[in-house]
């Protein structure tokens, strides 16, 4: 029986929760959660000069907005650092690691040497094979002892079998001289002790990837499968950098998207399962799968994010999108509902939802229902209410006053009317949209009548016909 699949996501707390982080965090995720498995996370917090509890902050905050939960507790990896020095330590005392006392000035010769010469820069340390006698009292790294001959083949699910000639490793540093470890020796350390199984990763590491593979192989530990994803482009086929827009995952929320569509888009960023564009998260669980990674880098393209967002707030459920909608004005730093605008919203959320392709052009479109009396016409709606219109509004809410409040009434007694006077709904509609709303493009006069009850509406009419 195979061991259950354990994913991990691990980011720098140095800034703000990338994009393409959080599309390799989903990935991650999903290839997790839809086979049972576990996503764990670990803050590669080793560089104290740059890792900040306020970055570690924002990359949970974005983590959490797009809903990527993570199993057990966080892991620091600046926490482990006593466990990355017993492995180094381990490593040298079964021969697999030794003790180097070349000076950087050394090293910095040697390898201007080899260039001017046209030789291999890499450096080959003259203490891999010295007696322990021989060495001096002197500050010391500790070097794995790399592969002489041979070849590493990474085995990747994404990339294929790549192959890197062992002569083009070199004996990497796992312990420095003040004695903390590296880096790529904590990454392998932490990955084991955590159980990961599948290292999904974007593929700047790849070459990462045949390095850490020495210390696996030393210390007689499993290989984890490895999944080294393309990174994000933009629409210029450039890498994704400021110019594209925004970058942390947070800022999109601040935009106003929503976290579903999110999810969506940035699973079909570089993963495509058949022509589906549009999905839920029980399918992207279900059918998520390394397989269907493509190898070339993924193109960021903010129209296909908006019509797939679009889908989702159609979709969406009337209390999770006014939910959605109330944590985005948190998030932008915007006023908040009352109760009476929460409760309106989500009443009208049925009119406006499918037209809508973010949260604040959903929420311009609700602002019939969001804005009280006396309602303020913007320059459009005011030209619809001249005199003429004015009185046209005062003779026809006698007619309103007691009949049922229902779609089919509405729109008999209000068609009614406008035979009576010899002329089309339409006519009737730029006044009523403006005397409901304040606003001359608005949902369906009818939708706004039934989401705003008989007493709201007839005092709109009414204070508009003065």
């Amino acid at each position: 029986m195979s061991s259950p699949v354990v994913t991990r996501f691990a980011p720098s707390p140095t800034g703000y929760l990338h994009i393409g982080g959080a599309r390799t965090a989903l990935f991650n995720w999903l290839y997790a959660r839809g086979r049972g498995g576990k996503f764990l996370l670990r803050i590669e917090d080793t560089d104290r000069a740059r890792s900040t509890p306020e970055a570690t902050a924002a990359i949970l905050q974005g983590m959490a907005w797009l809903g990527l939960d993570h199993d057990g507790e966080i892991i620091s990896q600046f926490e482990n650092a006593g466990r990355h020095a017993e492995v180094a330590q381990d490593l040298l005392a079964r021969g697999k690691a030794y003790k180097c006392f070349a000076s950087q000035d050394e090293i910095t010769a040697f390898r201007e040497e080899a260039k001017a010469e046209g030789r291999s820069t890499l450096y080959r340390s003259p203490w891999r094979d010295a007696a322990p006698e021989s060495h001096p009292d002197a500050p010391y790294v500790i070097r794995i002892k790399a592969p002489l001959t041979g070849q590493t083949v990474i085995r990747d699910r994404v990339q294929g079998d790549v192959t890197i000639r062992n002569d083009q490793l070199d004996d990497m540093v796992l312990l420095r001289s003040d004695g903390t470890p590296v880096y790529m020796l904590a990454v392998v350390v932490d990955d084991h002790d955590m159980g990961v199984t599948h290292v999904i990763r974007g593929d700047d590491h790849l070459n990462n990837a045949a390095r850490q593979m020495m210390i696996y192989e030393a210390m007689g530990w499993e290989v984890p499968v490895w999944a080294h994803i393309p990174l994000i482009h933009g629409s210029d086929g450039k890498k994704l950098s400021k110019r594209h827009g925004a970058l942390g995952a947070q800022e999109y929320q601040v935009m106003g998207y929503p976290a579903a569509g999110m999810r969506n888009y940035l699973a079909r960023l570089g993963w495509s399962h058949g022509d589906d564009e549009f999905f839920t998260d029980a399918q992207a669980q279900e059918w998520f799968d390394l397989d269907g990674i493509r190898k070339s880098p993924a193109q960021f393209d903010l129209k296909k994010l908006e019509n797939i967002c679009g889908q989702h707030i159609a979709a969406a459920d009337d209390a999770a999108l006014r939910r959605e909608c109330e944590e985005y004005l948190q998030a932008a730093g915007l006023p908040a509902l009352d109760a009476a605008q929460s409760s309106a919203l989500e009443k009208a959320l049925y009119c406006l939802k499918d037209r809508a392709k973010t949260l604040p052009e959903l929420l311009d479109k609700a602002h019939f229902a969001l804005t009280s009396r006396p309602v303020e016409c913007d320059e459009k709606a005011a030209k619809n209410l001249d005199t003429v219109s004015r009185g046209i509004l005062a003779e026809l809410t006698p007619h309103l006053q007691n009949v049922n409040w229902d779609k089919e009434t509405l729109e008999d007694v209000l068609n009614g009317f406008a035979a009576a006077k010899d002329t089309k709904f339409g006519k009737l509609a730029g006044p009523l949209r403006a005397a409901l709303a304040g606003r001359a493009v608005t949902p369906s006069v009818f939708d706004m009548m039934l989401v705003l009850g008989r007493d709201e509406s007839l005092a709109r009419l009414e204070d508009a016909a003065i």
